[in-house]
């Protein structure tokens, strides 16, 4: 369990589903796939199909927000204040979008494509509100690969309970075993 208290969970699918694809650096023993580079955590460009899929949970708690709007400097009381919140549209306290749109960029830097991989842009947009105790689920799919220019883009969403809470999608830069 994170120190904060929350839940995690991480999940990276080859396309339709078939299971953990092989990661870059990972240690060649008997039975394993994914020997490649010095990097950890990351596929490269050519390890890359249309419909692979990676996604990771989290549980959005108090400190979460907290700690977000230090760092942020996003003090919307929106995000702080019950008696403030409990006048706006929401009725209640509702985290930050950005922190949860930063478990999409967590997925794109941590499993897929991972370690090395640079972000070029993203685009979002902002569905529904996520609370205090809402499990957010950030996935990202393939969607488009440029070999020749080393871009991936990828659709990315965030759910809670199934229903979307953000989507977008994003194109990142691309560790080649060429380069």
């Amino acid at each position: 369990m994170p120190p904060d208290g929350g839940t995690a969970r991480a999940v990276d699918h080859a396309p339709g589903g078939d299971g953990p694809r092989s990661r870059i650096g990972a240690r060649a023993k008997a039975g394993e796939a994914g020997a490649g580079s010095d990097m950890d955590g990351g596929h490269f460009l050519e390890d890359l199909s249309v419909g692979q899929a990676a996604s990771f949970g989290k549980t959005v708690t108090e400190a979460d927000i907290l700690l977000f709007a230090a760092v942020s400097g996003d003090t919307n009381p929106v995000h702080l204040n019950a008696e403030a919140a409990s006048a706006s549209m929401f009725k209640e306290r509702i985290a930050q979008g950005m922190l949860s749109a930063g478990l999409i960029s967590g997925v794109l830097g941590s499993r897929l494509p991972g370690a090395g991989t640079i972000y070029l842009s993203q685009s979002l947009r902002f569905c529904a509100p996520v609370r205090i105790g809402d499990t957010v689920t950030a996935r990202v799919e393939v969607t488009a690969i440029d070999t020749a220019r080393r871009r991936v883009t990828l659709s990315t969403a965030c759910t809670v309970g199934g229903r979307p809470v953000i989507e977008g999608e994003a194109v990142v830069l691309v560790q080649s075993r060429a380069a």
